[in-house]
């Protein structure tokens, strides 16, 4: 996941930024800045992968903000810098900004950057997960996990192969570690996404593929659901009767 600050005084830029990212699933928003000195204390604190920066509105020398910060920011963070005009297109070279936006800025030329973000820094995702007892160490490829169901403080793993193999941490502990194609749809119930074939808005529930029964999903968690049809249905193709 690649989590990205915003820091910005427009609304409406940052809402804008905001709309376009959330068609991608391996960005996250963690805030929004307006001023010098929160930016560099919650960046120092959540170490963003990706910052917009606005030139124009940052109080004091937006420069010095990023030289200060370079110093404690992984190699691989990334800066976009947002300006009306381009007089500071040569600084924003000097101090290895990633992409230049000039404003008005639209959709596109934020999700261009997106895209040219997401080529430069692969997500690399691990598809083992290790599930710990005492001594007893497990195994198991996401790949073949159908969907996670909580068990009071327990979670069961329900595996394509029809196997049910129990963990001992709450489900709340499993959705922090998971891939992204694993969304949680309900208090109970954390779903691989790409084994669901039905979604049924009047029952509240879905179906998944090598599994004979539904799993339902609640209003608490639509948004999730709701990301997983954009999703599911931009690979798919849209048949209307």
């Amino acid at each position: 996941m690649n989590n990205y600050l915003i820091i910005e005084s427009e609304e409406d830029l940052i809402n804008k930024v905001k709309k376009v990212l959330s068609d991608f699933s391996d960005f996250k928003c963690i805030g929004c800045a307006y001023d010098y000195l929160d930016p560099v204390n919650f960046i120092l604190k959540n170490m963003p992968d990706l910052i917009f920066l606005n030139l124009d509105t940052t109080l004091g020398d937006p420069f010095d903000l990023v030289k200060e910060v370079n110093q404690y920011l992984k190699k691989d963070c990334e800066f976009i810098a947002i300006s009306s005009s381009k007089d500071k297109t040569y600084e924003a070279i000097k101090y290895g900004f990633f992409d230049y936006l000039l404003n008005p800025v639209s959709e596109l030329d934020i999700r261009k950057a997106a895209l040219k973000f997401e080529k430069k820094h692969p997500i690399r995702i691990n598809k083992t997960i290790c599930l710990k007892s005492y001594k007893d160490y497990q195994y198991l490829n996401t790949d073949e996990v159908l969907f996670l169901k909580a068990d009071n403080n327990a979670t069961d793993f329900y595996m394509s192969s029809g196997k049910i193999i129990s963990a001992y941490k709450t489900l709340k502990t499993f959705e922090a570690v998971l891939p992204n194609n694993f969304l949680r749809i309900h208090k109970s119930y954390i779903v691989n996404k790409n084994y669901v074939n039905r979604v049924n808005y009047g029952t509240l529930n879905c179906t998944l593929k090598k599994y004979l029964k539904n799993i339902p999903f609640s209003k608490t968690y639509l948004k999730n659901v709701e990301f997983m049809i954009n999703t599911l249905s931009r690979s798919s193709v849209l048949g209307i009767s």
